[in-house]
């Protein structure tokens, strides 16, 4: 496995620690599988940091892990999760004020009963931001920040009212509603049209540069966050394979699964030499 690690890492204060990372799931004969076996990773404040693989991987349970998410019947069996110092099991509640997560699909998790407005002030209002007035107009702004245009009738919609793209920059302002330090976003763009991917792309780009955020973002698309990301780590078969710089791991992949990843991505790009070449 590649393990220098890119200047920007070097440089960076680590905002996110994951030590020894176990996830397990109950298996027919009555033990256990482990599905996310002994994953280390950083990702420092600022840091952009792509957490790639193919599908079954265990990235996207990795992701839910750190912010103590797994769904039963899994289960953490070991490892350390600090966030800004946190450690994660004696503050399980530092979810939204300390990190903040976007879903595959809006769908999963907007409330489908309440409005949008309910959902950002109610957030905001839990995490002790603002509250009455004062967060409403916060909720505004907030979507005013993910760049939804006239977010009045937004915010007085319903999730089944809006469409997939203004879904997910809901979702994004949902996951800034507490002021965290960093943004776990799992497939952000799975359900969406190929525009409206890079546009939340690189709305998710901008706003955690403008915020000073760390980000994590998982996908199985090298092709979709190469450009997008400081480092690379390739997860499969629950493990992590391979990480480093983006450019380094665009150029010269040493693991199977990360060739075969560069590959497609440079088929989607037309096979251009040049696959990537770092972060925008």
């Amino acid at each position: 496995m590649r393990s220098k690690p890119s200047s920007f890492a070097m440089e960076a204060e680590a905002l996110l620690k994951v030590h020894g990372l176990e996830v397990a799931f109950p298996d027919r004969r009555g033990g256990q599988r482990v599905v996310v076996d002994n994953v280390s990773l950083e990702v420092g404040v600022g840091e952009r940091v792509g957490l790639v693989g193919e599908s079954g991987g265990g990235k996207s349970l990795t992701a839910l892990a750190i912010l103590g998410l797994v769904p039963e019947p899994g289960e953490i069996r070991s490892g350390r999760v600090t966030i800004g110092g946190i450690d994660t099991k004696e503050v399980p509640d530092c979810r939204g004020g300390v990190v903040g997560l976007v879903l595959q699909e809006a769908g999963s998790g907007l409330n489908p009963v309440y409005s949008v407005g309910f959902q950002l002030v109610e957030t905001i209002e839990a995490h002790g931001i603002a509250r009455g007035e004062e967060a409403r107009r916060r909720a505004l702004a907030l979507l005013t920040e993910v760049a939804i245009d006239n977010p009045g009738p937004i915010l007085a919609a319903y999730p089944h009212q809006i469409s997939g793209g203004q879904a997910q920059r809901v979702m994004i302002a949902l996951a800034l509603a507490g002021d965290p330090r960093m943004i776990v976003a799992d497939e952000p763009t799975t359900a969406l049209d190929m525009l409206t991917q890079a546009q939340i792309l690189e709305l998710l780009v901008r706003i955690t540069d403008e915020r000073g955020l760390g980000l994590l973002l998982v996908s199985h698309d090298l092709a979709v966050i190469g450009e997008l990301v400081h480092r690379v780590v390739v997860m499969h078969g629950g493990r992590i394979v391979e990480e480093g710089a983006t450019s380094e791991i665009l150029r010269q992949p040493n693991h199977p699964v990360t060739r075969r990843l560069v590959e497609a991505a440079m088929r989607v790009r037309g096979g251009r030499s040049e696959a990537g070449g770092g972060a925008v």
